[in-house]
């Protein structure tokens, strides 16, 4: 093979399509971010989370009848075992949530006999059903447990939303808490194939069942590669202090070849439509809480790196769904490690969606078991084979 022909190697296989979907499409260019068609600005101003999830799973948006039909499902399954609670109660109270979240679905394999069947269609359903109400309800027990608190049994009345908000407060969240937080639900619903994305259908294409998909996807995202980068703006703003500090941040980073946490994305090349609908949130949600000092360092930082960048780099950069997530989530007096954690109970609803597009789409879409091509570079015994030597003559 001549050099001109040789395949790219260690590109992280961005550019590289692997296989097809209906579920999502990201468009960078046009800053577009779309599921199953609809622009997923419209889903988070006039949808809940629920229609989005049912529109992930089924195809289509459901009418007043499937959505009632549809939450009063998801609410049924919400209890979990109590020998998992049990075993939450053992844990050491800091144990990392991603670690608790993976640890926790795999543990709710053993508790559903879908597992142990024909693997059909409608039992991998039926389980991403299942996680999709019960992962929420796992995080908001540890988040209990950890604090040294009894969990709050979930409502079969509320929303997914509003039982996330009940089950770690104890109190039933007003109508605008309750929008903020299923807008944010609805936002990081969906992101065609990120890397959790594509672990839990490289998991799914072996014909593994959907728990052990899901658990690889949580493994994923606890990456600091992949999940945690809000969390990492909410340190460097609380880092930053105040507005006065801004410039002299931004030129300490630019001077170093150090990062602005939250501003540049692997596929957008204009603003992430995500950070456009949470800024405005994440400002009221400061006045709410009395504090709007995260939001105002976020915007004048937001303004000060982008002109910065213009000039010093001459090149533009965009701000990404992490930015304003990091001061509306801690406006909500959530605690920091758990945004990556919330960005899962979330997400499982596109991953659900993708496992099963994975192992039942029709043939014509359907992608073979991911098996990569590697390119060997060992070559610890030069050009010839290494030969094994008896152990009591090896140095």
């Amino acid at each position: 093979m001549t050099d001109e022909c040789k395949p790219v190697l260690n590109t992280g296989l961005r550019g590289v399509t692997v296989a097809s979907t209906r579920i999502s499409d990201v468009n960078g260019k046009e800053g577009k971010l779309i599921y199953r068609g609809y622009l997923v600005k419209d889903l988070a101003e006039k949808a809940c989370f629920e229609e989005v999830i049912f529109l992930l799973l089924f195809e289509k948006m459901p009418n007043s009848k499937e959505l009632e039909s549809f939450k009063k499902q998801i609410a049924s399954e919400r209890m979990l075992p109590s020998r998992l609670i049990d075993a939450l109660k053992t844990r050491p109270a800091d144990s990392l949530p991603m670690d608790i979240l993976q640890a926790g679905v795999s543990m709710l394999a053993h508790h559903d006999p879908d597992t142990r069947i024909d693997g059909s269609r409608d039992a991998s359903l039926r389980m991403g059903i299942k996680l999709i109400a019960k992962l929420p309800v796992l995080l908001a027990a540890w988040e209990r447990i950890r604090k040294g608190k009894e969990p709050v049994a979930p409502s079969l009345e509320l929303g997914q939303a509003a039982n996330f908000l009940y089950m770690i407060s104890g109190s039933v969240p007003d109508d605008e808490l309750t929008g903020f937080f299923d807008a944010c639900l609805t936002l990081h619903a969906e992101h065609s194939f990120n890397a959790s994305t594509f672990s839990a259908r490289g998991v799914a294409s072996t014909r593994a069942h959907m728990y052990a998909s899901i658990a690889a996807a949580i493994g994923s995202l606890s990456g600091a590669l992949h999940g945690g980068a809000n969390t990492r703006v909410m340190m460097m703003l609380k880092k930053i202090g105040s507005i006065d500090a801004i410039e002299d941040y931004i030129n300490n980073e630019l001077e170093t070849g150090g990062k602005i946490m939250g501003l540049g994305h692997a596929v957008y090349q204009i603003d992430d439509p995500r950070a456009l609908i949470l800024a405005p949130m994440s400002k009221k949600m400061g006045e709410r809480a009395g504090e709007t000092k995260w939001y105002e360092i976020s915007k004048a930082l937001e303004q000060k790196a982008k002109a910065a960048f213009k000039k010093h780099k001459n090149m533009d950069i965009f701000v990404n769904v992490d930015f304003y997530s990091a001061s509306l989530y801690y406006s909500m007096g959530i605690d920091m490690d758990m945004f990556t954690p919330l960005f899962a109970i979330s997400r499982i609803a596109g991953w659900t969606a993708h496992v099963i597009e994975e192992q039942f789409a029709d043939a014509a879409h359907k992608p073979m078991l991911y098996r990569p091509a590697s390119d060997y570079i060992g070559d610890y015994c030069g050009p010839d084979e290494c030969t094994l030597s008896p152990i009591e003559e090896r140095g």
